[in-house]
């Protein structure tokens, strides 16, 4: 039982091939769960398990979160399973195509994969998109209330949910306090990807990550473009934008009707088997 680890801006996944796990259809939740496990298993932020068939797109892929859900699109997901085909010899040109329960993409590798930029699709602030509850409109400027802090929130989809918040006081604390209890709010019925904001300057934004089923997060591509998708709307940026997060920069253009470009690295970590002995513990 193979696996590849990558990691963008240490943004961790592991890479499962469905040809070396002949029998499944897809991981389950307690095998995820286990596997992405930092003590008991090989320890990431996600599981992206393909290539699938696709009459969509050049490859299929699947998403799953660390807690055994699975999720509609993951930019920097996006990116590591576009140099897994690189590695791997399947990408046969520096362009390919990925389905995604969240939509189609593009990707385009350069350097060797080490830096790949992915055409996202565009940021959405429908209300009946995303989804949140309430009257059709775009959730722009809206209170939301936490542990008896009102926050200003802006909410998107670019293919998955996203809350963006602009604080003045970011730090990694405020998305671990605050993150767990705004990504179960019940104006998400889907849940939420909660990103906390800061404006530095025209082009520079700076964002702390609580990620949907993940927790605290290094760096997050479709993070990256909720968040600078929301500032441009807001009036608060140009394009492009670079996006600070803890673990590194990526690059976002903003194009007509808010279509979105992000350019980031990717490394590769380790190549490895799993052992039949990973899945005797249940976490």
């Amino acid at each position: 039982m193979r696996f590849f680890k990558y990691h963008a801006l240490g943004n961790d996944y592991i890479v499962l091939d469905p040809a070396d796990y002949p029998g499944w259809t897809a991981p389950s939740p307690a095998q995820i769960r286990v596997i992405c496990h930092r003590n008991y298993g090989v320890g990431s932020d996600g599981i992206l398990w393909g290539p699938l068939a696709s009459s969509k797109a050049d490859f299929g892929l699947r998403i799953f979160n660390p807690d055994g859900s699975e999720a509609e699109k993951s930019g920097n997901g996006l990116r590591i399973f576009s140099r897994f085909l690189l590695d791997s010899g399947r990408a046969k040109a520096p362009s390919l195509t990925i389905e995604t329960p969240g939509g189609v993409v593009s990707a385009e590798l350069r350097d060797g994969g080490s830096l790949i930029t992915v055409a996202m699709g565009s940021v959405s602030f429908d209300s009946r998109q995303i989804p949140v509850r309430g009257p059709a409109r775009e959730v722009l400027r809206e209170s939301i209330e936490s542990q008896g802090r009102t926050f200003s929130y802006s909410a998107a989809t670019i293919g998955n949910p996203h809350c963006v918040i602009p604080v003045d006081d970011l730090s990694p604390e405020v998305a671990r306090r605050y993150g767990p209890d705004i990504e179960v709010n019940p104006l998400f019925p889907n849940r939420t990807n909660v990103q906390f904001l800061k404006v530095l300057d025209r082009s520079t934004i700076q964002i702390e990550i609580w990620e949907r089923g993940a927790g605290y997060t290094l760096a997050s591509g479709s993070s990256s473009s909720a968040a600078a998708a929301v500032a441009r709307r807001l009036g608060l940026v140009d394009s492009p934008v670079a996006v600070r997060m803890p673990g590194g920069t990526i690059k976002i253009e903003i194009g007509d009707g808010f279509s979105i470009l992000m350019t980031g690295t990717v490394n590769r970590i380790a190549d490895g088997e799993l052992h039949a002995d990973l899945f005797k513990v249940v976490v």
